[in-house]
């Protein structure tokens, strides 16, 4: 088949390090079938180029600044249907995973693959696959189990207490920062631990910094 009878899925590449678009860029040149028609450095790029450029595939790497990985894959899926997006990402993390399944992208895939996994991967979605395996399957249920469902019975104060915690805060420290008192502090750390299912504050600040997300969406439950 010659390359003007190939027809070409177009991507558009999304990641605001642009060292990490030309490496994605060069291993995607690797793949006949496949044209990189834009490169976008934020989320607000993404929003100005997916319109101009219909591209079949959107590559989204899932930190970036401006709307994240999740949101814009909303409003791809809302206004430009004939766009997939894709997460390509070098951050592996359980919750992320979650984040994306529950958005309705059809992937999760990592820098660290190689081209051909890659490559194979973008083919799959642009044929209306969905990427994701048993294990990644297994991964997100045994997140939400562990700790999304743990996160959801706190409340707002306890997630506080959490954060606190995260950052190595002592009940005066936080006592004072939140203008209670230490007695009221160490009531809502009782109750914080009982719910983590934790013996003490060293267990607590070691589960949040564990899974606390920096992703203010994700961490609200």
């Amino acid at each position: 088949m010659s390359d003007k009878s190939l027809k070409k899925i177009t991507i558009l590449i999304a990641d605001d390090e642009q060292m990490a678009r030309a490496g994605i860029r060069a291993l995607l040149a690797q793949a006949d079938d496949f044209e990189v028609i834009g490169e976008a450095q934020d989320g607000f790029e993404v929003q100005e180029l997916v319109p101009k450029l219909h591209p079949k595939i959107l590559l989204l790497d899932y930190q970036m600044p401006g709307p994240g990985a999740y949101k814009l894959e909303k409003w791809v899926r809302e206004n430009y249907p004939e766009t997939t997006a894709l997460v390509l990402t070098a951050h592996n993390r359980d919750e992320y995973l979650v984040k994306v399944i529950d958005s309705g992208m059809v992937g999760f895939l990592l820098k660290s693959e190689n081209a051909g996994q890659l490559i194979g991967a973008i083919r799959r979605a642009a044929r209306g696959e969905i990427l994701f395996d048993q294990v990644q399957i297994a991964r997100a249920a045994n997140w939400r189990e562990e700790v999304s469902d743990k996160l959801k019975q706190l409340t707002p104060r306890e997630l506080e207490m959490l954060e606190f915690l995260k950052k190595g805060l002592d009940n005066n420290a936080i006592a004072q920062t939140l203008d209670i008192s230490v007695k009221t502090t160490m009531y809502h750390m009782t109750n914080l631990f009982r719910k983590l299912q934790v013996k003490n504050r060293q267990e607590a600040a070691l589960w949040a910094t564990r899974h606390l997300s920096d992703d203010p969406d994700i961490s609200s439950g």
